[in-house]
């Protein structure tokens, strides 16, 4: 296998679709999510599934060529640190002007064209996600970016990442950081297998309205 080749479906895959793991000094498995730590990694897809998959069947042993111990919450480890790493990028968007908070800077956001996506936190009523939503749809449908929609975050984790209080609704802008704390949003996504909403494109969702 080549070095970016996940040890779980031995399919070679991106390293941004990857995790490296490590053995630490005590012997212990490690992620490594900047991929710098020394000493000899392996790769497992980036998802929840895979990590587990990969301590059950003791295959970083195998992989890392030295007798490891695999902490029993390795894969609730790993996402604590991608949802650390998520949450810090978008507080470095937000003191960058690269975020947008509130109901109605957010539907400003995404109908003026700037909002790259939308965060709606856990607590999020149905009303207030409804209406943004029409405003991604009326987008979508004047061909404008189909913009996706996460929910992966509490009130509090959102509003202490942004330094803001009751946070519920916030855009990520179509900026350079924002662009990065999106990034690292999709990959905590990809790792909870939480799929982002999409609202159709016109033709698509002209198509669903003669269904």
């Amino acid at each position: 296998m080549n070095d970016r080749t996940c040890i779980v479906t031995r399919q070679a895959r991106q390293p941004e679709e990857l995790i490296r793991f490590v053995a630490g000094p005590d012997g212990a498995v490690v992620p490594d999510l900047k991929r710098n730590l020394p000493g000899r990694g392996c790769w497992v897809g980036a998802e929840k599934g895979l990590v587990e998959k990969a301590a059950a069947k003791n295959l970083f042993s195998r992989a890392l060529k030295a007798p490891v111990t695999v902490p029993p919450d390795l894969a609730e480890m790993v996402d604590s640190l991608l949802a650390a790493s998520a949450l810090g990028a978008l507080g470095l968007a937000r003191k960058a002007g690269a975020v947008a908070l509130g109901a109605t800077k957010v539907e400003m956001a995404v109908r003026g064209g700037s909002a790259a996506a939308v965060l709606h936190a856990a607590e999020a009523s149905e009303d207030g996600i409804r209406k943004i939503m029409a405003a991604r749809k009326a987008v979508a449908r004047a061909g404008g970016r189909q913009m996706p929609a996460f929910k992966l975050f509490s009130e509090a984790e959102m509003s202490l990442a942004l330094g803001a209080t009751n946070v519920i609704h916030a855009a990520v802008l179509d900026q350079g950081p924002g662009e990065a704390a999106l990034k690292r949003a999709k990959t905590l996504a990809v790792f909870r297998g939480v799929a982002p909403e999409i609202p159709a494109s016109g033709a698509a969702d002209a198509a669903e309205d003669m269904e």
